[in-house]
């Protein structure tokens, strides 16, 4: 049995997962999120190991088994953060994670030492302020008696990795989300480290996502009731996982889209994709000598939980049904009304931290159900860049398989169908799909199965959604205001970041 835990933003999916990819049993713990003013975006690592101690042990009481019976733990996570140690492996400050965009002006600091194309061929992605290295320059530059203290930096899953087996390490998926990665020379860039003067010895070891780091240390295993000696394989970023759970691990295998949190469309390739217009970026796979190319946009999901959080305040269950079957009875775009759905500024397309969410076209007629409406439009919208963007490189998409939160949603897939002109098809595993990934990196790892051949077999696609001719046609014109009106509302965005 394998123990996968995806680390995400709102809490911890802990799933055990038999080779064959069945699910023995699932919980997930929550923990909190620090939103505030300046782009500021915070949780507390120390919550990431309760989370995973507490997970683990429902876990094991609900699938009743012997701890013995756990062949390895393997981990997904939270990607482009910063998790900063001292000498004893205590945090010296709360984890900054992806969303937080206040280090725009070291990013800028940065891209006078080092230009744009060179940065992106070197690491496959913008320079941006939602990377770990300007993240890392902002501690230093704003925070000196933190920055004093530190020794390491790594991301969620890794921190986790180190209290379960006390080993520093991060794989090469997670290395290529940091703005300081080499991702085809597979090591750490000194010329960006330079340029951003930060010392390279506060970089992990990286090693391959298939690695068995280490074993549970009795420590570890007194706290979350796992077996000592447990192997514990380090895993990889949620992007690449999620890739692998949805079983696109080489470029005959298609596209995916993640509707979590911050969602993506992505695929795999033998070779970094490199966008003229940088609208995308590549990170590196957990399957070797593979790659990720990625469309991700800020908040996805997250505008949804916005919205139903506005609309139906509190945690009550049925929220979003309440909200789904009305919104499934209006229009929203084809009414005039259409949304920004830039509420933690964006990367893909724009990678403009200061861009903000706007409903555009608001009318007095227009009801919870076409703000609902609209949200879930402006996403699919957003997402439609980053499909074209791959299509004007020579990809081709004929279909799209669907995995995250947002996908048990017929009514948002089938916009999705609607708005791309492509099918989309549910996986069987949406919630779980980061796990499944994540245990199949565990499982080749300590060789329970004999290579990545077999993800695609794990999991299937349940329903497909086909789109609509004549409604897709009518989205189409309305894509283009939704571009359009980006480009004319980016430059009040700059003007009310600085006010």
């Amino acid at each position: 049995m394998i123990l996968a835990h995806d680390l995400g933003t709102t809490g911890d999916k802990a799933v055990l997962h038999r080779p064959d990819g069945a699910i023995e049993a699932s919980v997930t713990v929550s923990y909190e999120t620090r939103f505030a003013t300046g782009g500021i975006a915070e949780q507390d690592p120390l919550a990431w190991w309760d989370a995973t101690v507490e997970a683990t042990r429902i876990l094991l009481d609900r699938a009743d088994i012997d701890p013995g019976d756990v062949d390895c733990v393997t981990f997904s996570g939270q990607m482009m953060g910063v998790v900063l140690l001292d000498r004893a492996g205590a945090p010296v400050r709360p984890a900054i994670i992806w969303a937080d965009t206040r280090s725009q002006p070291q990013c800028a600091a940065l891209l006078e030492r080092v230009p744009m194309d060179r940065a992106y061929r070197i690491t496959g992605h913008r320079l941006n302020p939602t990377y770990s290295l300007t993240k890392l320059m902002w501690v230093r530059d704003e925070e000196p008696e933190s920055w004093r203290r530190a020794r390491v930096t790594l991301q969620a899953k890794d921190y986790v990795a180190y209290r379960l087996t006390g080993r520093l390490v991060t794989d090469p998926s997670d290395a290529s989300s940091t703005n300081a990665y080499d991702q085809l020379a597979e090591r750490w860039s000194h010329e960006l480290l330079d340029a951003a003067e930060i010392p390279a010895d506060l970089l992990p070891e990286v090693v391959p996502s298939t690695t068995v780091i280490g074993t549970v240390t009795p420590e570890a295993a007194g706290d979350c009731g796992l077996q000592a000696g447990t192997p514990v394989v380090i895993g990889g970023g949620d992007g690449p996982c999620a890739a692998t759970g949805a079983g696109v691990i080489d470029p005959s295998q298609g596209a995916y889209v993640y509707l979590g949190s911050s969602s993506w469309v992505s695929l795999a390739s033998d070779e970094p994709l490199l966008d003229p217009a940088k609208r995308t970026m590549t990170f590196n796979h957990v399957v070797p000598d593979r790659f990720v190319p990625t469309a991700t946009m800020q908040a996805g999901g997250g505008s949804l939980e916005w919205i139903t959080d506005i609309l139906e305040p509190g945690r009550q269950a049925g929220r979003y049904e309440r909200l789904a079957a009305p919104a499934a009875e209006v229009t929203a775009a084809e009414e005039g009304l259409l949304f920004l759905p830039y509420l933690l500024g964006e990367r893909s397309p724009y990678w403009n931290p200061r861009a903000r969410g706007a409903f555009i076209g608001l009318a007095k007629h227009h009801t919870p159900a076409h703000l609902a409406r609209a949200v879930l439009e402006g996403v699919a919208m957003n997402l439609m860049v980053g499909l074209r963007a791959f299509q004007e490189q020579g990809a081709t998409i004929d279909g799209i398989d669907a995995i995250g939160g947002g996908a048990r949603s017929d009514l948002w897939l089938q916009i999705l169908a609607d708005v791309w002109g492509i099918p989309v098809r549910r996986r069987s595993l949406v919630d779980e799909a980061n796990a499944l990934g994540a245990a199949i990196v565990g499982a080749v790892g300590v060789g329970l199965v004999s290579g990545f051949e077999v993800a695609p077999t794990l999991s299937e696609t349940g329903a497909a959604f086909e789109p609509d001719p004549d409604t897709h046609e009518r989205y189409t014109s309305r894509y283009e205001q939704f571009l359009d009106a980006y480009i004319r509302l980016e430059p009040l965005f700059d003007q009310l970041a600085q006010s």
